[in-house]
């Protein structure tokens, strides 16, 4: 047997075998599932906007995961319009089909902006200062499941039944559950949990002087992520614009994710230096970042208007992205006021204290 982390890691990025290293569509209609920078540019514009007050002389911007491209481009292009373009755009992109791509869209921008981008493999290197973008990167990192019995946990292993996998169980030996929310919980209950979480914030602290990190992610702070709605767990597989629940179900072919703990995120964000500046819904973020001024000064017909009220709805209603999706802020060195966090719900990081 296997821990279900090892599995997810070869599933999702076996090179040349796993989904995010093989050749086939991931993002948009052609693929299995649509990101927010694939709907449409008003993302992009309001991490624009919010990108502008934070952006000094000199700094750039790091993305993590970009994923088709779509938002470096849109993002260079809305910030070359704003006079406010970044030093250097670096992309941290470990999928080489994946970069492949990133470089084909971006092939499409001017040559003024092309001169700005760069790739690398695992985290910029030292001293960077402006802002770090890392949207739906940590719902992809391998995961360990876990479920209760007899009020402790145990860890949620994968084997073989004959020609097909299955679950197994082994006792937990890790730190990351506490074993008093397992008393708390009914037998069968089921939560994940991200054992590279720490070492990844780590290792990207040490690569800033000056920055402000935005992480966006579908995910709930710990007393949700942990509610008995989900006693299942969190994680889910898209294949084809399909969510289920099967990660045995085309293996290397389809998405496997699992929701984000966000006050994990804070403490362990904390542990590695970083200060929690904000946290907040994805419609709050947007909101606040000026996406109805965004829309009231979008030019085109009928259409068009058509189309980004339809993409204002998926970023911001409840029962789309709105409220599933969060921002989460973190700082290194001096940081001025973010325009996105207005409406902060630290607080409700579970009495996280920073």
């Amino acid at each position: 047997m296997i821990g279900f982390d090892t599995y997810m890691r070869m599933a999702l990025y076996e090179p040349a075998l796993g989904y995010y290293t093989g050749a086939a569509a991931i993002f948009g209609r052609a693929g299995d599932f649509v990101t927010a920078p694939e709907a449409g540019s008003l993302f992009a514009a309001c991490l624009a906007r919010q990108s502008i007050g934070l952006l000094r002389e000199g700094d750039g911007i790091v993305e993590y995961g970009a994923g088709s491209g779509r938002l470096a481009c849109d993002l260079l292009s809305l910030l070359d319009q704003a006079g406010h373009l970044p030093a250097d755009y670096c992309i941290v992109e470990p999928s080489a089909s994946l970069t492949a791509r990133q470089q084909a869209a971006c092939a499409t921008l001017p040559a003024a902006l092309r001169t700005r981008l760069r790739w690398c493999d695992a985290h910029p290197p030292a001293g960077v200062t402006g802002v770090v973008i890392a949207n739906e990167v940590l719902d992809a990192m391998p995961v360990v499941r876990c479920m209760v019995e007899a009020g402790r946990w145990r860890e949620l292993m994968v084997t073989l039944d004959g020609d097909a996998f299955a679950w197994t169980t082994r006792a937990y030996g890790g730190t990351d559950l506490d074993p008093a929310w397992a008393a708390g919980l009914p037998d069968g209950y089921v939560s994940e949990v991200n054992p590279a979480l720490g070492a990844w914030l780590a290792a990207m602290r040490t690569r800033l002087t000056r920055a402000v990190v935005l992480l966006a992610d579908y995910g709930y702070p710990r007393h949700e992520y942990l509610h008995p709605a989900r006693a299942g767990g969190t994680l889910k597989c898209h294949y084809l614009h399909h969510v289920h629940d099967d990660p045995f179900v085309h293996p290397g072919l389809q998405d496997i994710t699992a929701s984000v703990d966000f006050t994990a995120v804070a403490e362990q964000a904390f542990e590695a230096g970083f200060d929690v500046l904000g946290y907040a819904t994805q419609a709050h973020f947007l909101l606040d970042c000026g996406l109805d001024a965004v829309l009231a000064a979008a030019e085109g017909d009928e259409t068009t208007r058509y189309r980004l009220a339809q993409e204002a709805k998926l970023l911001l209603l409840p029962g789309s992205m709105g409220q599933t999706f969060k921002f989460m802020a973190l700082g290194v060195g001096d940081t001025p006021p973010l325009l996105g966090f207005r409406h902060d719900e630290r607080h409700r990081l579970d009495g996280f204290v920073p």
